[in-house]
C-alpha cells in the first residue's frame, strides 16, 4: 500500500504534521512526539486510516507499556471503525506475549496454562535456592539477586551464557556473590521444571521461540502481524526491540512498522530502558520517513519556551522545537527557602493563597519531587493547612512498610507492651523466630494475662527458637535503655542499627530498596528537625525524647486517611508523573544532588537522563510552574547546605518572573565554569570546578598513578596523593583543592577520573 489521501472525516481533527503521520502508512515511520502534542491521537487515527483503507484489523499489532493505554486506544479507535477495533491485537508487550506464547508454549517445553511468576514468587524462589547452597542471605540478598538475573534475561544472556562472560563473573567476585551464575542455573531450572515463566520470560522466551523457530512459528506470527506500531518507543530495552526487528524483518518484507516516542522524555534507565533504540532506528532502517509532532497544546509559552531552552543542553537528542499557540500566561515562579521545612510551608502556603485568589481547586495542584523520600515534608504542611492530598506512585510516607517497620522499633522501645509493635518487628529482619513460636507466646500470655513481652521471657515456651528469641530482648531492652537517657535522635539512629534494620536495608541496592533506605534517612532527619523545632512536644521532664516525638507523630498519622471525594492536590514523583497533566505543578527540591541526583554527577549519560526527566517534570504544567529549593536540607541528621540547581540556570530569565540569584545565569558555556558554593559559618569563601559533562573525558583507571593532577566532575581537581590495593581494587587517597574535606578516598576501577597533568 502506497501513502494514501482518501478523505476520512477525522483526518480534519488533525494538523498537518500529525495527518501526515497518519495517512503516509508503509515502511519503517518515526514519529517523533513532544509532551502535549497529540500523540495519542495520531496513534489511534493511524490504526483506524489502516482500518479504514481495508487492511485486516488482525494484522495490526499495536505494543503500549500499559493497559490503560491498550484499552483506551481500541475505544477511541472503535468510535471511528465500529466493532472491527476488537480485533486489533493491543496491548503491553507482557500481555501480547503471554498470549502468544500459551498458544505455542509445548513448542518450547511449556504447558500451555504456564505460571506467571510475580516478584513475590521470584524472590521466593531465589531465597529457597539461596538456602539450599547454604549461602549468606545478607550478602546474597534475593531483591538484588532477582534484579541480576532480570538484567541478564534483558540483554540475551541465559546462564550458560553467562558463564562464558569473564567480566561478568568477575564482577560477581568483586562484589562477593561468585555463586550467582549457579543461582540463575538452578533458578531457570526450577522455573521450567515448575512450569513457570517470570515477568522477563514472556520477553525472553518470546525471543527464544522466534529465534529458534520451531515448527516455523516465526513465519506464522511475521504473516500475521503485517503492521506493527510502538508506542513510547524511547521507554523500550534491547529485548524488546530485538523481538520486534525479529517480527518485522524477513525476505520481501515491507518493514511495516511505526514507532511513536520521545528522546527527550526517556526517562526510565534504571528500568532497563535504553535511549539507544531510538537512536539505532534511525540508523537500522535508513530508508525510514520521519514526523515531527512540535505544536504543544498543553503549555503557555512561558512553560514550552524554557522546557525547549533546558533541553538544548543534552548532546544527545533528535532536534526538535516545541512551540504553542498559548501566549502569555504566568511565568515561571522560582522559591527560594532557607531550609526544606521552610519550602514546604511556602507550597502549602501558595495553594492556600491561590485558592483563595484566583478559585483554583485542590486537584488542579500537583507537587512533584526527584524522589518519594521528599513527600514527607511536604505531606506535614498540607495537613496542617487541612488541604487534603493524595500521593500516588507509592505510599503516603508513614504508610510505607520501612517506616511503620522503623516506628515499630521506636514504639517497641518506649513501651515494650506494644504487642502490634512487637509482633511487627519480632521477626524482622530475620532472625529465625518463626511464627508457630509467636502463636504460643501469644496463646501463654492470653491464657496468663501477661503482656507478649513477658511471656516471651518464658524459654520453655520457645523450642528451638529461645536462643534467637533471648537476642531479640536483649536487643530491645538496650534499645529501651538508648530511648529513656539519649534525646530523640540519637536514640532512633541506635534503634536502627542496633535491631538490624538500616543494615537489611542498605544490603538491598536495587532501585527500590536505595529508595525505601532514603525514606528511613528521611525519617531520622525529621526527627533531627524535631529536636530543633521551638513548637516540639516536651515530656513532663522538658526533654523532647523518642517518646514526646512518638506523640507528635501519632497526631500527624491518626487522621482519618480516607478522602471522601475527589478534590486533592496529587503528591507524586516525577517518574510517575509522565503523561499527566495539571493546571499549576510545583516541582520541589531543585539542588544540586537532589535533582539532578548525586547519583548521576560523574556520568554523563546519567546527567543527560536527570535533564531529560526535569523537561518532563515542566511539561506537566499547563498554566503555572513554581520551582522550589532549599539552601539547607536536613541529610543523615545533619543539616547540608546545597546549591540551587544547575538547571534552573538553564532557564532564560525572560519566563521567570522571580529576582532569585543562581551560580551563573544562562546555560553551560564550553569547558569548565567556576561555581561559588555556599560557605558555612566561619568558613572562608570557596571555588569549586565543575565540568561540563559533555567535554569530561575519564581516563583509564590503570593509568592513574601517585602524583598526577586529576579532574573529578563533582569536587574538581586534586592530587593523587597515595594508592593502596591492587588491580581492580586500587583506592587512590586524592586531595581536591576547592571543597571543604578535601582528602578523599576513592576506588580507581568506579572513580570515572580525568587525567589533567601526569
Amino acid at each position: 500500500m502506497s501513502e494514501l489521501t482518501a478523505k476520512v472525516d477525522y483526518l480534519a481533527d488533525l494538523n498537518q504534521a500529525q495527518r501526515d503521520a497518519v495517512t503516509c502508512t508503509d515502511g519503517p515511520i518515526m514519529v517523533i512526539a513532544g509532551p502535549g502534542s497529540g500523540k495519542t491521537r495520531v496513534l489511534t487515527y493511524r490504526i483506524s486510516y489502516l482500518i479504514e483503507q481495508g487492511v485486516p484489523p488482525w494484522q495490526i499489532l499495536a505494543l503500549t507499556f500499559t493497559n490503560k493505554a491498550a484499552k483506551e486506544m481500541r475505544e477511541r479507535i472503535e468510535k471511528v471503525v465500529g466493532s472491527r477495533a476488537k480485533y486489533i491485537w493491543a496491548g503491553t508487550y507482557h500481555s501480547i506475549f503471554a498470549k502468544i506464547l500459551r498458544i505455542e508454549a509445548a513448542k518450547i517445553g511449556y504447558p500451555p496454562n504456564f505460571t506467571i511468576y510475580d516478584t513475590d514468587d521470584t524472590k521466593s524462589l531465589i531465597g529457597d535456592i539461596i538456602s539450599e547452597l547454604s549461602l549468606d542471605k545478607q550478602v546474597y540478598n534475593a531483591g538484588q539477586i532477582r534484579a541480576r538475573i532480570s538484567s541478564a534475561k534483558s540483554n540475551l544472556i541465559s546462564p550458560k551464557a553467562y558463564l562464558q562472560q569473564e567480566e561478568l563473573m568477575n564482577q560477581d567476585k568483586l562484589n562477593r556473590i561468585p555463586y550467582f551464575q549457579t543461582i540463575y542455573e538452578r533458578y531457570v531450572n526450577r522455573c521450567q521444571k515448575a512450569g513457570a515463566m517470570d515477568f522477563d520470560d514472556l520477553l525472553y522466551q518470546m525471543y527464544i521461540m522466534l529465534y529458534r523457530n520451531p515448527e516455523n512459528v516465526k513465519e506464522k506470527y511475521q504473516s500475521q502481524f503485517r503492521y506493527i506500531l510502538v508506542d513510547e518507543f524511547q521507554d523500550t530495552n534491547y529485548l524488546q526491540y530485538a523481538i520486534v526487528k525479529q517480527l518485522i524483518e524477513y525476505p520481501g518484507s515491507n518493514k511495516n512498522i511505526c514507532i511513536v516516542g520521545d528522546d527527550a522524555q526517556s526517562i526510565y534507565a534504571f528500568r532497563g530502558a535504553t535511549i539507544r533504540n531510538i537512536f539505532d532506528f534511525e540508523s537500522d532502517y535508513p530508508q525510514h520517513r520521519k514526523f515531527k509532532l512540535e505544536q504543544n497544546y498543553r503549555s503557555t509559552e512561558h512553560i514550552v519556551s524554557a522546557a525547549n531552552q533546558v533541553i538544548q543542553n543534552n548532546r544527545n537528542q533528535i532536534e526538535k522545537t516545541l512551540w504553542t499557540d498559548e501566549s502569555g500566561g504566568n511565568k515561571i515562579r522560582i522559591i527560594k527557602a532557607v531550609s526544606d521545612q521552610e519550602e514546604g510551608k511556602r507550597v502549602a502556603d501558595s495553594i492556600v493563597e491561590w485558592k483563595n485568589r484566583a478559585g483554583l481547586a485542590n486537584h488542579q495542584f500537583a507537587i512533584l519531587y526527584r524522589t518519594n523520600a521528599q513527600s514527607r515534608i511536604v505531606e506535614e504542611q498540607l495537613r496542617r493547612n487541612n488541604i487534603p492530598y493524595k500521593v500516588f506512585g507509592g505510599l503516603s510516607f508513614y504508610q510505607r512498610k520501612e517506616i511503620k517497620d522503623f516506628i515499630a522499633y521506636l514504639r517497641l522501645a518506649t513501651n515494650p507492651r506494644d504487642e502490634e509493635a512487637l509482633k511487627r518487628v519480632i521477626n524482622y529482619p530475620r532472625r529465625g523466630i518463626g511464627e508457630s513460636t509467636i502463636q504460643k507466646a501469644l496463646e501463654y500470655a492470653n491464657e496468663h494475662q501477661i503482656t507478649l513481652w513477658e511471656a516471651l521471657h518464658h524459654p520453655e515456651l520457645l523450642g528451638r527458637s529461645a536462643s534467637a528469641v533471648k537476642h531479640f530482648l536483649a536487643v530491645i531492652q538496650s534499645c529501651m535503655e538508648q530511648a529513656s537517657t539519649q534525646n530523640a535522635y540519637a536514640a532512633a539512629l541506635y534503634i536502627g542499627k542496633a535491631s538490624g534494620l538500616l543494615d537489611a536495608l542498605k544490603a538491598d541496592r536495587t532501585q527500590d530498596g536505595i529508595s525505601r533506605l532514603d525514606n528511613v534517612n528521611a525519617l531520622l532527619d525529621g526527627i533531627q528537625e524535631y529536636l530543633e523545632n521551638d513548637e516540639a512536644v516536651e515530656n513532663e521532664t522538658g526533654e523532647r525524647d523518642l517518646s514526646a516525638y512518638l506523640q507528635t507523630i501519632s497526631l500527624l498519622t491518626d487522621q482519618d486517611e480516607e478522602i471522601k471525594n475527589h478534590d486533592f492536590v496529587t503528591l507524586m514523583s516525577v517518574h510517575a508523573a509522565k503523561g499527566l497533566e495539571f493546571h499549576t505543578v510545583f516541582i520541589v527540591g531543585m539542588e544540586e544532588n537532589l535533582f539532578p541526583s548525586y547519583m548521576s554527577m560523574a556520568d554523563p549519560d546519567q546527567l543527560e537522563e536527570e535533564r531529560r526527566l526535569f523537561y518532563v517534570a515542566i511539561t506537566r504544567a499547563k498554566r503555572q510552574l513554581i520551582l522550589t529549593y532549599a539552601t539547607m536540607r536536613y541529610q543523615y541528621g545533619k543539616p547540608r547546605f546545597n546549591d540551587p540547581s544547575r538547571f534552573l540556570e538553564e532557564i532564560d530569565q525572560r519566563h521567570i518572573d522571580t529576582a532569585v540569584t543562581l551560580r551563573n545565569a544562562g546555560p553551560f558555556a564550553d569547558g569548565p565554569r567556576i561555581l561559588s558554593t555556599i560557605p558555612k559559618l566561619g568558613a572562608k569563601k570557596e571555588n569549586k570546578v565543575e565540568v561540563d559533562p559533555a567535554q569530561f573525558k575519564v581516563s583509564p583507571s590503570e593509568e592513574i598513578e601517585v602524583g598526577m593532577e586529576v579532574l573529578h566532575i563533582k569536587f574538581g581537581p586534586g592530587k593523587v596523593l597515595h594508592i593502596d590495593g591492587a588491580r581492580d581494587n586500587r583506592v587512590a587517597t586524592i586531595e581536591f583543592h576547592n571543597i571543604d574535606d578535601p582528602q578523599r578516598r576513592i576506588m580507581l576501577k568506579f572513580s570515572k577520573l580525568q587525567i589533567i597533568k601526569r
